[in-house]
């Protein structure tokens, strides 16, 4: 179905390829996970399946790619339509009309498709991936995951054949992403579509996959089953670093086969617990240990957001001390985003109180509360509008009435190699991130609250930011992440909130929050349960523990 022969990509002024002399086959019928570093060329690769690249994107492709038979440097996107569907990381870019049934149509109008085919096929697609309450609300009134269904239900009514998808789950909560999965499996194997997946979070599709194309990062692309590829692949997630860390052949891919072979790691580990592995030297040495600050952070009770008729938060209460990470899960549309925003001064709040340090700032204005509460949105570019990275730090710097080169100081402080010339939205979504934290900490403000910062991130990037996040609680700040990456809930919270139907429903220290939960628990803790493990770098300290217990006695 998908043919790759000697293909090569290099965009203008770039110093080497983005692909080089790629060569693969994909058949029909076949789910393809392709993966890489942040970087790497993935989206590239994805798009020369369409021909957006270069049609759309530019640059120079050299050797052959074809799809169905027809080959993409004859055949623009447009004359693709009907056989290659494609959503993008940010679904909202990709939507032309105003409402979901109005999205669903648009598609099957533009290939002349016959009324009562549309009709049918709408009404298909919205029960296959549960959006039939949707079905006439406004596309920018719906949550990132729900748009991003959307987007996915869209291209499913047009009839693609092939489906290409980049990020498809970074905004769905565990369940949605389970369920979209789902569907996307069952058209894979009753109907022969071919899937092509570009996913970060490896741990929700690994097992699902029949083929793996992996990014080096040099321009090359190795390929083979998954099993095969994650022997030595630089990117893993916890299930498959569970694996190399206990010396499991072959490696596990999902939940079930880890549990299989978990029973000798269990009682290993059952001489220790993690507080114990908490106290090991090494671990010690890495963490950072709040400095007792002032004040009791942010204090928020019976918050209510409203839009209209709709009631996205209800009589919620938060807490957010200081030194701690808080954070806030819940499935799409619970209202956690609707909450951060109140919380800042600039949501549609109805009533509730909240404060800071004592400080009230629910009538304080939006203006007040930047000076006390921060927040990164789910897309950091939101937050960046000039034309040059120092142009965004020098305006940051200037707004918040800090001395010149601030900004850049802290953006130098949580990442490197971001050049001062360079166009914010021309930088990776790692890179854009730390800058648009760089702007909100400028102003050091006591509360920062970040919406899915972790979209686009790959592991090592997300380990990154959990870092960044630990200095910033050592500061004695309190940070909240609303988030649907359980995985980096795990590394990185102290405290766990739920919400559901916009109420507060379960608040706690995070691993007993995380643990309870079918849902919200990391692969680690199912994979170990009932023993109370959240990580593997809690398991590699936790055997360490257990060693030195051993040979003490």
């Amino acid at each position: 179905m998908i043919t790759f022969e000697h293909v090569s990509v290099q965009y203008a002024r770039a110093a080497a390829p983005v692909l080089r002399d790629v060569n693969l086959e994909i058949d029909e019928g076949r789910f393809a996970l392709v993966a890489g570093r942040t970087g790497a060329g993935k989206s590239t690769l994805l798009g020369a399946v369409n021909g957006h690249v270069p049609h759309f994107t530019g640059g120079t492709l050299s050797g052959r790619v074809t799809v169905d038979g027809l080959d993409t440097r004859d055949n623009p996107p447009r004359e693709l339509a009907h056989i290659v569907g494609v959503v993008g990381q940010d679904p909202l870019l990709g939507f032309v009309t105003d409402t979901v049934e109005e999205e669903l149509a648009y598609g099957m109008e533009q290939l002349g498709m016959a009324p009562a085919v549309m009709r049918r096929r709408v009404e298909d697609v919205l029960d296959l991936l549960s959006i039939a309450d949707l079905r006439t609300r406004p596309l920018r009134a719906l949550s990132g995951g729900q748009q991003q269904r959307v987007a996915i239900a869209s291209v499913l009514a047009a009839g693609a054949r092939v489906l290409v998808l980049d990020e498809p789950t970074s905004a769905l909560d565990p369940t949605s992403a389970e369920e979209v999965l789902a569907a996307l499996l069952r058209l894979v194997h009753d109907l022969g579509v071919t899937l092509l997946i570009a996913e970060h979070r490896l741990e929700r599709v690994l097992e699902y996959a029949d083929l793996m194309l992996l990014l080096t990062g040099d321009g090359r692309v190795r390929h083979g089953r998954p099993a095969e590829m994650m022997v030595d692949s630089p990117i893993v997630p916890p299930v498959v670093e569970l694996g190399r860390l206990a010396g499991w052949s072959p490696l596990p891919l999902s939940i079930r086969d880890a549990r299989r072979d978990a029973r000798g790691l269990r009682e290993l580990l059952s001489v220790v617990t993690p507080d114990d592995a908490a106290r090991m030297p090494a671990v010690v040495a890495e963490s950072v240990t709040p400095e007792p600050v002032a004040g009791d952070g942010l204090r928020a009770r019976g918050v209510v957001v409203a839009y209209g008729d709709l009631v996205a938060v209800r009589n919620a209460d938060l807490d957010l001390p200081r030194g701690t990470v808080t954070a806030l899960l819940g499935r799409n549309g619970s209202g956690k985003s609707s909450l951060l925003w109140a919380l800042t001064g600039v949501g549609a709040c109805q009533s509730g109180s909240w404060s800071v340090d004592g400080v009230p700032l629910a009538h304080a204005g939006a203006a007040t509360i930047r000076e006390y509460v921060r927040l990164v949105p789910q897309s950091a570019a939101d937050l960046l509008y000039l034309d040059s990275v120092a142009q965004e730090c020098a305006q940051a710097d200037a707004q918040s009435g800090r001395p010149e080169g601030t900004c850049r100081g802290i953006l130098d402080a949580l990442t490197t190699g971001v050049p001062d010339a360079a166009h914010p939205r021309d930088l990776s979504e790692g890179q854009k991130l730390a800058l648009a934290l760089a702007v909100q900490l400028c102003g050091q403000p006591p509360v920062l609250l970040l919406d899915e910062p972790t979209r686009g991130l790959d592991y090592p990037a997300k380990a990154a930011l959990a870092r960044m996040l630990r200095e910033l609680v050592g500061q004695g700040r309190a940070v909240c992440v609303v988030t649907h990456d359980v995985e980096f809930a795990a590394q990185v919270a102290d405290r766990a909130v739920v919400m559901a139907q916009g109420e507060v429903i379960q608040a706690g220290p995070a691993p007993e929050v995380l643990a309870s939960s079918v849902t919200f628990a990391p692969q680690v803790a199912k994979i170990l349960a009932p023993q109370p493990w959240m990580t593997v770098a809690q398991v590699a300290a936790g055997l360490a523990a257990g060693t030195s217990e051993a040979f003490d006695a």
